[in-house]
């Protein structure tokens, strides 16, 4: 496709580019219900005067703002053509991975193409653990909800089963209630486990077609099972994914990163933020970090509210959360801090520090 950006006669500092849509592609689709999108874009280059008339977009502004915003633009006209959902959420995204000088959504970067739309990593965080897993023979991806860390593992363990690069696909999670107790629930073992694993069916079901997955299933290609049912494998030739690693004990994560066999890769997801083990049990997610740091082959992520790809109100949710935590952890060690010294602190506080 030839560049759809067309350069205008311009003065001084100020600069006229002309982005035209091709007639193929719905302009309500690029810029967004009710104009979100460009409302997004207005606010992101506020020096940027935006016109839509038709097929085309104008820009005209300081020279070095709509060189920028006509690199994002291209990117907005070829994720429509793509198909991916755009709104002003994934402009804001697109842009604080500009003013970093990364973009994460370029076609080389596309890891999977699955029922017409493509997976691909779409924040910098997100690339960077995209990264990670194409190198890294161990990485772990540590971050709150919606960051999009096991389903971007799911997508790169089914592109490497697709072509080849492995033979089978194993799945876990430790099953551990969130404030629920498992033996109250009714059924058998595994109908009181399956709901623990639905994220990662559903996870597979996103990137199988619903005849391919049953059948890979069945023939033990792609394997999903509790944590516990680890124990005593060595997993050759296979991509390793363990899901919510916060809720693992220290010991069962050496268990499980024991099992790495010949040809294969393990990639832990976890959220430490979201801890359900009982008790004053730690976290192996939170240790291992501590322990395996500096070793070669070992890497580690560390998404944050910025890499979240649901509802932009997701992010402030997860930044209001870390706040409190922040303040209620700062009230915890004032507590032990002798009366002058706690009356020094909060003087402090009050004057704005």
């Amino acid at each position: 496709m030839s560049d759809p950006l067309i350069p205008q006669p311009h003065t001084d500092n100020t600069v006229t580019r002309r982005a035209v849509i091709p007639p193929d592609i719905d302009p309500l689709s690029i810029l967004g219900t009710s104009d979100q999108v460009l409302r997004a874009l207005e606010k992101g280059y506020p020096r940027i005067r935006f016109l839509v008339i038709g097929h085309e977009i104008t820009l005209t502004g300081p020279t070095s703002d709509v060189e920028s915003a006509a690199q994002l633009v291209i990117e907005l006209i070829q994720a429509a053509r793509r198909g991916d959902p755009l709104d002003a959420h994934t402009v804001g995204q697109a842009l604080r991975m500009l003013s970093a000088a990364t973009l994460a959504a370029t076609p080389t970067d596309e890891i999977l193409s699955v029922k017409g739309r493509s997976i691909r990593p779409k924040s910098e965080g997100q690339k960077a653990y995209v990264d990670a897993i194409e190198r890294a023979t161990v990485v772990f991806g540590i971050g709150p909800a919606g960051t999009g860390k096991t389903y971007l593992a799911m997508a790169q363990a089914v592109r490497r089963l697709l072509s080849g690069q492995v033979r089978r696909i194993v799945l876990t999670r430790p099953a551990v209630e969130a404030g629920e107790n498992l033996g109250f629930l009714p059924g058998t073992l595994t109908e009181k486990i399956d709901p623990y694993l639905r994220p990662l069916y559903d996870a597979l079901k996103d990137m199988l077609d619903s005849d391919t997955l049953p059948k890979l299933m069945a023939a033990g290609t792609i394997e999903v099972a509790p944590l516990a049912y680890m124990r005593g494998r060595t997993l050759n030739d296979s991509f390793i994914i363990l899901d919510e690693a916060q809720n693992t004990t220290a010991s069962q994560m050496k268990m499980f990163l024991t099992r790495l066999g010949f040809n294969s890769q393990v990639v832990v997801t976890g959220d430490v933020s979201q801890i359900d083990l009982p008790g004053s049990s730690q976290s192996g997610l939170l240790m291992v970090e501590k322990i395996l740091d500096h070793i070669e082959g070992v890497e580690f992520c560390h998404l944050t509210s910025a890499d979240v790809v649901r509802h932009e109100l997701v992010g402030h949710i997860i930044d209001a959360y870390e706040r409190w935590d922040q303040r209620q952890d700062l009230l915890r060690r004032t507590r032990t801090l002798d009366a002058p010294t706690r009356q020094r602190f909060r003087s402090y506080q009050k004057k704005g520090h």
